[in-house]
C-alpha cells in the first residue's frame, strides 16, 4: 500500500510540473499572440494612410510604357 501511495504522490509531482510548464508556455504565447496583434493593428494602419484618398479607375489610367 505504501509503495502506491508513493508512486501516486511522484505521478501528482510530475502533472504539477508539466502543468506549470503548459501553463508558462500558453502565457508565454498569449504574450506573442498579443505583439503579433499590436504589430498587425500598427501595418493597417500605414496601410490605410498609404492608399490614396479617392479610389483609382484602372481603366482610366495609362500604362507606364506609354
Amino acid at each position: 500500500m505504501d509503495k502506491r501511495l508513493t508512486e501516486l504522490e511522484v505521478k501528482l509531482a510530475f502533472a504539477e510540473d508539466l502543468l506549470e510548464a503548459l501553463n508558462l508556455a500558453v502565457f508565454r504565447q498569449q504574450e506573442r499572440i498579443d505583439a503579433l496583434e499590436g504589430a498587425l493593428r500598427e501595418l493597417r494602419q500605414i496601410v490605410q494612410l498609404a492608399q490614396p484618398a479617392e479610389p483609382r479607375s484602372l481603366p482610366d489610367e495609362r500604362p507606364p510604357h506609354y
